[in-house]
């Protein structure tokens, strides 16, 4: 079921946000009087299609991209019976090269829009939750990652680069974990020390878990109960605060979580206090280390509200952050710090992002995110993307010559080639890792 969430969140996310890229082709198209001959959304067999004028509206069955098919482009289509003869008015090359710069940065144009009228609106209608970094009074849990880095259990975050922590989110900053000569500032036993970040720490968290290694000790109640899960059977109820697993105390969440993957496919005793009462509860460990509810953190968060008119900067701010901390993430690569097979994801990847819990909230938030990371990525100067469109015709405008037709052709070829072949490799990276990691 969790695989089934994960599929569908990714095809409504992808959907929307192809649709609103190849709008932005089609669009601005139309606007400078362009013949739109098909707008896709998915890639053949067509499952549905309706002509309407000039253009014919598709749904494909392969759902992970779309195409706007425009008179007289070269484009991954590679159509190019027309092109020996005189181009007619409503060509794509007929029109100057300002128009046909704008028809190519329309889809990246609206998919940034998309982004900042998403993080916009999240912000407006639910402000920020955020934890005080005076707040986690209990200190940290770390992983293996963060021992290996100098962290450890217990140890008080009390400034990252230098500058003193005030949210605890800002341990996660892209300052730290993407920057240079990173460090944390810790407080361990009644004396600070400097901890610093490696330059390969991105590399490092690609094969576990990426926020884990930095974790606010909290003590947890249970919030929900899945129904017919482990939990449901046992007798476990909202409100109820496990405090021993077995022969073990347990007073963090995180401990909990460990306990549990210590005893997949076990049956353990839970002893909890439901209402100042003591409870003994036997349950059933599941193969993944679970027992099925909800947890309710109880350090405290503060909210930070923001009027339409603050929301709109800030939603902004957000969705250009996505874009910085991809390209630092790509400086990482082309410096060797972070490598490509650990950096890159596919479907199964971007899915799992997603999650196999449906929340409108976090599907927003990462459809949003995505939307920016669309309008990076298809900037970047690659034949057969936006962004080489853009680079050719930039160079056509500066120097007033127009590359032939012929080169044109050629370069969308080398340009599907190194798509494809990166896209391949990104599906082949998703199975080795869902494999052997």
């Amino acid at each position: 079921m969790e695989a089934l969430v994960m599929a569908g969140q990714l095809i409504l996310g992808l959907t929307i946000l192809v649709g609103i890229h190849e709008l932005g082709h089609m669009l601005t198209a139309k606007w400078f009087g362009m013949r739109v001959e098909k707008y896709a959304i998915g890639f053949p067999p067509k499952l549905v299609s309706k002509q309407v004028g000039e253009t014919e509206y598709m749904i494909g069955m392969i759902p992970l991209g779309g195409f706007v098919k425009i008179s007289g482009m070269i484009d991954e289509s590679l159509d190019t019976a027309t092109l020996n003869q005189e181009p007619e008015p409503w060509e794509f090359r007929a029109k100057p090269a300002w128009q046909r710069l704008i028809v190519m940065m329309g889809g990246i144009i609206f998919n940034v829009i998309t982004g900042i009228i998403i993080f916009a609106a999240l912000t407006y209608l639910y402000g920020e939750s955020y934890l005080l970094a005076k707040d986690v009074q209990y200190g940290i849990e770390t992983n293996e990652v963060g021992e290996q880095m100098g962290l450890r259990d217990g140890d008080k975050i009390v400034a990252v680069n230098g500058k003193p922590l005030v949210e605890f989110q800002d341990v996660y900053s892209p300052d730290v974990l993407l920057g240079k000569n990173g460090s944390y500032t810790v407080e361990r036993n009644g004396q600070q020390l400097q901890v610093p970040v490696p330059t390969n720490l991105i590399d490092k968290l690609a094969d576990g878990d990426k926020v884990g290694f930095i974790m606010a000790r909290e003590p947890f109640a249970v919030e929900a109960v899945k129904a017919k899960s482990p939990a449901s059977a046992a007798g476990l109820q909202p409100g109820d605060r496990i405090t021993q697993v077995g022969n073990q105390p347990v007073q963090f969440f995180h401990d909990f979580q460990k306990t549990l993957q210590a005893n997949k496919g076990k049956e353990i005793a839970l002893q909890v206090d439901r209402g100042g009462k003591p409870v003994t509860l036997k349950t059933k460990v599941d193969e993944d280390g679970t027992i099925g509810f909800y947890p309710k953190l109880l350090l405290p968060r503060a909210t930070r509200e923001y009027s339409l008119v603050e929301a709109i900067p800030e939603g902004a701010e957000k969705a250009f952050s996505v874009i910085t901390t991809n390209i630092k993430g790509f400086a990482k690569i082309f410096r060797a710090e972070v490598s490509p097979s650990k950096a890159l994801s596919g479907p199964i990847g971007i899915a799992q992002i997603f999650g196999g819990n449906f929340s409108w909230i976090n599907f927003w938030a990462i459809t949003a995110m995505l939307s920016m990371v669309l309008a990076f990525m298809n900037f970047l100067p690659i034949p057969a993307l936006d962004g080489g469109h853009v680079m050719f015709l930039t160079y056509e405008i500066i120097s007033g010559r127009k590359p032939s037709d012929k080169f044109l052709e050629n370069a969308q070829k080398v340009g599907m080639v190194l798509l494809l072949g990166l896209m391949g490799f990104a599906i082949f990276n998703d199975f080795f890792k869902l494999l052997f990691n």
